[in-house]
């Protein structure tokens, strides 16, 4: 029997301590590709916690292990940001930050290095209250490249160093909810063809600007016919990006091309989105190429995983036993949750998405502070998920009865 006050007094405990490891995570610039120094601050933080284990492994992911069990409970966090963009939309410096009674700002403090934060010292509470019983044993991530590549980091885990947890709990924010499940995505990239002449007489070319002009319309008309899941809701696509080729600013393009970003609903696959774009009137009639981008920029240690932009959608059950063990932990301590889906893409595209690993989500902080300015995070929301994340493990352990037959997770169409 777990003694829930026990967690919540020595989670509130060390809130002056997750503020000044966050401040410091936040201050190192830590952009995909580029987190070594933050990757090295938290294995400083493991070792000075007591970890059982901390390092790096090849592709620059901190891994670090808390107790000796069988059952390998894992608790990712990835520990790049994005960049802050237009400065003069801040209020402060996005890297010094700033700190109130009640809140933490800067870039990443949201997204998502509070998650980080918090698993860490999940994991050092289990082993001050004594959690950590011999049944299982505790990974925390510090994950790189997610906001390039989400997942690329957890194929990378599960595949090359061999490590495949019974579940993830993600830590990315939650908005104070428990998300089981997301929406996919994949990056979409559609080319045509012109023939450039002199801009004088352009009825001696065949503009490729006007033929995407075309198909813009109908891409554009297409977000409104994509699949809706009941849970995770309608699949949408948005053009993101514009490129062409032209011999100079007289003369007619040549190439145009536009990146699609495309989220993908429950059912939906890569390969029935790029039917659907290739489908469209204007893009046979002008032959575009319609394909998927590959991802394979070198790891800060210069490690190269190429793979496709396609992260699949995932959904777990409700009453799948991860999600009822965190709804129990959530419960002993906090009152009863909302059990949601996030709105963004998490490394469970990966976990559960690719590999049928269990996932389910609580972070800290909110999904709207992601990649926007001002961004912050709360420490209340630390020192919750800390106490819970501690719960969890010995929870899910327990060998209490399964309450309900799992069901089967939908198939997709």
């Amino acid at each position: 029997m777990i003694d829930f006050d026990a967690v919540k007094k020595a989670a509130q405990g060390y809130e002056s301590d997750m503020s000044k490891f966050l401040r410091d995570l936040i201050r190192l610039p830590g952009e995909s590709c580029g987190e070594k120094q933050v990757a090295a601050r938290m294995v400083a933080e493991m070792k000075k916690l007591k970890f059982d284990e901390a390092g790096i492994d090849k592709m620059g992911n901190v891994i670090g292990y808390m107790g000796k069990g069988k059952t390998l409970i894992a608790f990712d966090g990835h520990i790049d940001t994005v960049g802050v963009g237009n400065r003069a939309n801040w209020k402060f410096d996005p890297y010094e930050g700033f700190e109130t009674e009640t809140e933490i700002g800067g870039r990443g403090a949201s997204d998502q290095l509070g998650g980080a934060v918090s698993a860490v010292y999940g994991a050092r509470i289990m082993k001050d209250l004594d959690l950590l019983n011999g049944k299982y044993r505790v990974m925390v991530t510090g994950t790189v490249q997610e906001e390039d590549c989400d997942g690329l980091c957890w194929e990378y885990i599960i595949k090359e160093e061999k490590i495949r947890p019974e579940f993830v709990v993600i830590t990315e924010p939650t908005n104070g909810n428990i998300n089981r499940g997301q929406r996919g995505r994949m990056e979409i990239r559609v080319e045509v063809k012109g023939i450039s002449c002199h801009g004088s007489a352009p009825e001696r070319g065949d503009n490729a600007i006007y033929k995407m002009g075309e198909i813009l319309a109908e891409v554009k008309a297409l977000n409104k016919k994509l699949k809706k899941d009941p849970f995770l809701g309608k699949g949408t696509l948005t053009v993101s990006q514009v490129y062409f080729s032209s011999p100079s600013r007289c003369a007619v393009a040549d190439m145009c091309a536009i990146s699609i970003d495309r989220r993908l609903t429950w059912g939906e696959t890569y390969q029935s989105a790029l039917r659907e774009v290739a489908s469209l009137p204007k893009v046979k009639e002008y032959k575009a190429k319609v394909s998927m981008y590959k991802y394979d920029l070198a790891s800060y240690t210069g490690v190269v995983y190429p793979i496709d932009c396609y992260f699949p959608a995932w959904v777990i059950p409700e009453n799948a036993k991860p999600a009822r063990a965190m709804v129990k932990a959530y419960e002993g301590m906090y009152g009863k949750p909302k059990v949601d889906k996030w709105t963004f893409s998490t490394n469970g595209v990966s976990v559960m998405g690719r590999n049928k690993i269990p996932c389910i989500g609580l972070g800290p902080g909110k999904e709207e502070q992601a990649h926007a300015p001002n961004e912050k995070t709360w420490k209340a929301d630390l020192v919750r998920c800390a106490a819970v994340y501690a719960a969890l493990p010995s929870i899910y352990t327990s060998g209490e009865p399964e309450k309900a037959p799992l069901k089967p997770a939908r198939k997709k169409a």
